[in-house]
């Protein structure tokens, strides 16, 4: 019996039938609709519509189906069901009889969706946020690793400065934080209840939404009907948040895939995350690294397709809001995909130190030391810019680095020059000027560690909290 036919005379198109079902995917939604379904029955105990005893039937039941479900993947397997709150209810049915019909009083099925779909991407989230947890710890242990290896920072993909590796690794541990922080942001605004909402204006029997929402973890009910039953706010804002997420791992896939290149060297790819190529049997390709800046585009791809089908839907609910659950579903999955790979990437992955030191103390990346040595000198640091600037060219027409002029060469720019200039120019002092809080000065970089792993340990106190909830 389909949970709608009463009104209608003829049957549905059967390939109209077959196409505009989604049971094929909002299945997944399983174990989150048995959840909800049974905190309703009990609400309707609470409200005099089902006994004592019918309470428990309705409830073993339930509990009957998800055994199943979790037993046998064919079990989920019907060419009948709609949704997967027809599913549920075929099912209830084929086990207690009539009285399995009783479930639906009071609630529609606008209402059921929106509260699995909360009760999903919620569950998603602290699952996400727990791995990206696992991959902070990851990059903070390598920054922790790398001691004090320096590399050429670079802006606009120029050599700039030298930095500690570890300070470069810190960089994505503060975007993964972010991205943390936004998908707890987005957990909050989403754990309001919509049961007792109805089709659109609410409940027809005196149900008690408090308990409900309180029974299923939920922070309060929803306010206000025609939103509760029309809002995908939560799930357009949880995959752009994986979107953001997604671009920060395709910029450090495209450093990662930079860096292994011969004409930098700094990393060397590892195997087991690696192939080769069919025809050069030399090559050895950075295909985990291409396939996470690849997938990025497809959570982009989802966050917009959301947002277009969202954009003009008058309230409340309209059968348009289906088409919102599989973009939901393949960011996430996209996403969950990743992070564990991305972490066991990092932990394999060798960095040639060496390497990547030597290149830190070339191609003028002191020049900025340089000034500040100027400035500490009393020359302002307008003309101290300058005055390097002009040493840098000398140095080109001579092909060689700023500690190869000569003293003369220098006090031809500018007497405040001495002998105590090469000093400031080694790659301990460069680094160490920038002693602010935030910059790679070795002090502040293991101050930046101890706080990144403290910020990790509080994410998974957090993770673990609603885990136990």
């Amino acid at each position: 019996m389909k949970m709608w036919s009463g009104r209608f005379r003829q049957p549905l198109d059967p390939q109209f039938e077959r196409w505009q079902r989604s049971f094929d995917f909002d299945r997944r939604l399983l174990s989150y609709e048995l959840a909800a379904s049974e905190v309703h029955a009990r609400a309707l105990k609470n409200a005099g519509v089902l006994s004592a005893d019918e309470l428990i039937s309705v409830l073993e039941g339930l509990h009957q189906i998800g055994e199943m479900a979790a037993a046998s993947k064919g079990f989920v397997e019907d060419d009948e069901a709609e949704d997967v709150h027809h599913f549920v209810e075929k099912q209830l049915v084929a086990r207690i009889g009539e009285l399995g019909y009783k479930l639906h009083s009071g609630r529609s099925r606008n209402e059921q969706i929106a509260t699995d779909l909360r009760l999903y991407v919620r569950a998603a989230i602290d699952e996400l946020r727990k791995e990206l947890a696992g991959v902070c710890a990851v990059f903070t242990d390598r920054a922790d690793q790398a001691g004090s290896a320096a590399m050429p920072a670079y802006t606009h993909l120029q050599h700039a400065e030298p930095v500690l590796v570890a300070h470069w690794l810190l960089a994505y541990v503060e975007m993964f934080l972010r991205d943390a922080d936004r998908l707890a942001d987005c957990r909050k605004r989403l754990n309001v209840c919509p049961l007792g909402s109805g089709a659109v204006a609410g409940a027809t029997l005196p149900l008690d939404r408090a308990f409900m929402a309180e029974e299923l973890d939920f922070a309060c009910p929803t306010a206000n009907s025609i939103d509760a039953t029309s809002d995908r706010d939560f799930v357009l804002e949880f995959v752009n948040a994986l979107s953001l997420l997604g671009s920060h791992l395709s910029r450090w896939a495209e450093e990662m895939i930079l860096f292994s290149s011969q004409e930098f060297g700094f990393v060397q790819l590892p195997e087991a995350y690696s192939t080769g190529s069919s025809a050069m049997p030399q090559k050895k390709n950075p295909d985990l690294l291409e396939l996470v800046r690849g997938k990025t585009g497809r959570l982009i791809g989802s966050a917009t397709a959301l947002a277009v089908t969202l954009k003009g839907l008058p309230l409340a609910y309209n059968k348009d809001l289906q088409e919102t659950q599989q973009p939901l579903f393949d960011a996430t999955d996209t996403v969950l995909g990743l992070l564990p790979l991305v972490a066991g990437w990092m932990k394999a992955v060798t960095f040639d130190h060496e390497r990547m030191n030597d290149a830190a103390q070339s191609g003028f990346m002191n020049a900025w030391a340089a000034a500040t040595y100027l400035v500490n000198r009393g020359v302002p640091s307008r003309l101290a810019h300058e005055q390097i600037g002009k040493a840098v060219k000398l140095c080109l027409e001579k092909n060689c680095e700023l500690k190869d002029l000569t003293l003369n060469d220098l006090r031809a720019l500018h007497p405040a020059f001495d002998e105590t200039f090469y000093d400031c120019l080694k790659l301990t002092p460069v680094l160490a000027i920038h002693d602010v809080a935030g910059g790679t000065a070795p002090a502040r970089v293991r101050q930046g560690i101890a706080a990144a792993k403290k910020r990790i340990e509080s994410l998974r106190e957090e993770v673990n909290l609603h885990a136990n909830a």
